[in-house]
């Protein structure tokens, strides 16, 4: 893994292009991290990862050079995992939206159910936490977090040609591994109940989706 500092961007990246890093960019890489102009790091988003240098700081910002390309997206490699998941306190969130960044999450789906606790996330703080996690654990795919929405819509909309991993307690154990080995056109979802979790009409609800 590289030792580089990584930044991710949102919008276009090619070799030769001169770029501007955000003001909350440049003061990581000069107040923290104690960049000086002319020192290397990484820029990446959904297409790559360049090596890029820094030109000059301003006021509010930061130029940067994007030099050559070093990584390409590997789509076949990449499992569309998603997981689906009863919204937490917010130190146990964090922990649980860096981790699964970690891990290779493609897509956050908080889920109301009737033990829920917390109605309400704050979904900006949470995709800055997936930024800085995506950026720390060299993945290239930065992952989406979908708006909260109810069980029973979720189960609605799940695509059809996915697979539902339902985390019960009261079902045979599935291996993870087998699970993920298989060719699944759609996503894999993993889906977690709340802190009570799930009714037993939420639980019927769920065991009923022939995609799980």
């Amino acid at each position: 893994m590289s030792s580089k500092i990584r930044l991710y961007f949102s919008g276009k990246i090619q070799s030769d292009l001169i770029s501007h890093l955000t003001k909350d960019q440049m003061h990581y890489v000069k107040d923290v991290m104690r960049l000086k102009a002319g020192d290397g790091l990484s820029v990446f988003n959904t297409q790559g990862e360049w090596n890029a240098t820094i030109e000059a700081y301003e006021k509010n910002g930061a130029i940067v050079k994007i030099l050559d390309k070093t990584r390409n997206k590997d789509k076949d490699n990449e499992k569309n995992i998603w997981l689906a998941f009863s919204p937490i306190k917010q130190n146990p969130l964090n922990f649980l939206i860096q981790k699964g960044t970690e891990l290779g999450v493609q897509r956050f789906v908080p889920i109301l159910s009737e033990r829920t606790i917390v109605k309400e996330i704050n979904i900006e703080r949470i995709k800055k936490i997936i930024v800085e996690a995506s950026e720390q654990s060299n993945r290239i795919s930065v992952p989406e977090i979908n708006k909260a929405e109810s069980l029973k819509n979720f189960l609605s909309s799940f695509p059809k040609n996915g697979c539902l991993i339902f985390c019960d307690i009261n079902c045979d154990k599935s291996d993870l591994k087998d699970i993920l080995s298989k060719k699944i056109q759609g996503p894999v979802c993993i889906l977690i109940g709340p802190e009570g979790d799930f009714s037993e009409k939420e639980r019927q609800l769920i065991i009923e989706k022939k995609e799980i």
